[in-house]
């Protein structure tokens, strides 16, 4: 666990760093960020921790080189463990645990992509609840140029059926121009830029009502993959759930009074 302010070392190509109440995973693995079976291990026991944690409220996942991430490393030898797993299967076992961490993950998530967010990368990304990329963006599906298959699912989350089946299919990048116009980035930016944004956009959330955010959070994933009518009765019951806890009399209050509230949570049994 590292303090406010500080950093964790980085292991596998993943560092956390801590400032106040909001996170930055940092994607460290020069030159190209290549996703190993270390950094898959590493992403999961990170983005578990941040959901269990109560002193943060939201999360940046970004990296520190001149691209987001290349993809996979098929570089990297990987050996079984275990007779009744090879290890390929292995592998995508590890892949698909790290992007659930992601998925699941308590607190809201904004991806900043710079440069290229391909194959693992585009997942990555994917996978929060946000993206912001700076003007000099890619990102793509390019495992059909190297045999494989692999993230379509997870952009169908963001994409209308024909888009993710051209990029699928061609392997051929969307820069960051097309990505916004498609919904797939609700931001681009200069590089200099984006990553500014996304912090200030990241506090903007993180100022909101803490157990709101999670039960917002728990919500909208729940809600996601159901019919509408169904879905919004998900949603009731959360804004149930948060009605009935004093954060929500302190919003209102908060509001009316016109000044910032002053949020209990946690320490109380709903939290």
């Amino acid at each position: 666990m590292t303090s406010p302010g500080e950093s964790s070392t980085t292991v596998h190509g993943v560092r956390l760093e801590i400032h106040g109440p909001v996170a930055e995973v940092v994607l460290d693995g020069p030159p190209v960020n290549a996703v190993t079976v270390g950094m898959y291990e590493t992403l999961t026991t990170v983005f578990r921790g941040l959901s269990a944690r109560t002193d943060v409220h939201a999360v940046i996942l970004r990296s520190t080189v001149r691209l987001f991430c290349a993809g996979a490393d098929i570089k990297q030898p990987v050996e079984a463990v275990s007779p009744s797993e090879s290890a390929a299967e292995m592998r995508q076992r590890m892949a698909r645990t790290a992007y659930e961490a992601i998925l699941d993950c308590a607190l809201p998530t904004i991806a900043v992509i710079n440069g290229a967010a391909l194959g693992a990368g585009a997942v990555l990304a994917a996978c929060c609840d946000i993206r912001y990329a700076a003007d000099n963006a890619r990102i793509g599906l390019p495992e059909i140029n190297a045999g494989r298959c692999g993230g379509g699912s997870h952009l169908m989350r963001l994409l209308p059926q024909g888009q993710v089946r051209l990029m699928y299919l061609t392997g051929d990048p969307v820069d960051a121009q097309e990505a916004h116009r498609t919904g797939l980035v609700q931001r681009v930016a200069t590089p200099d830029a984006v990553l500014a944004e996304a912090r200030e956009l990241a506090a903007r959330i993180a100022a909101k009502s803490p157990l709101g955010l999670r039960l917002a959070k728990q919500a909208l994933n729940e809600a996601e993959n159901l019919p509408v009518r169904p879905g919004y009765a998900a949603e009731q019951v959360y804004t149930l759930r948060l009605g009935a806890h004093p954060d929500a009399a302190e919003a209102a209050k908060a509001v009316l009074e016109k000044r910032a509230p002053v949020w209990s949570w946690p320490g109380t049994p709903e939290g």
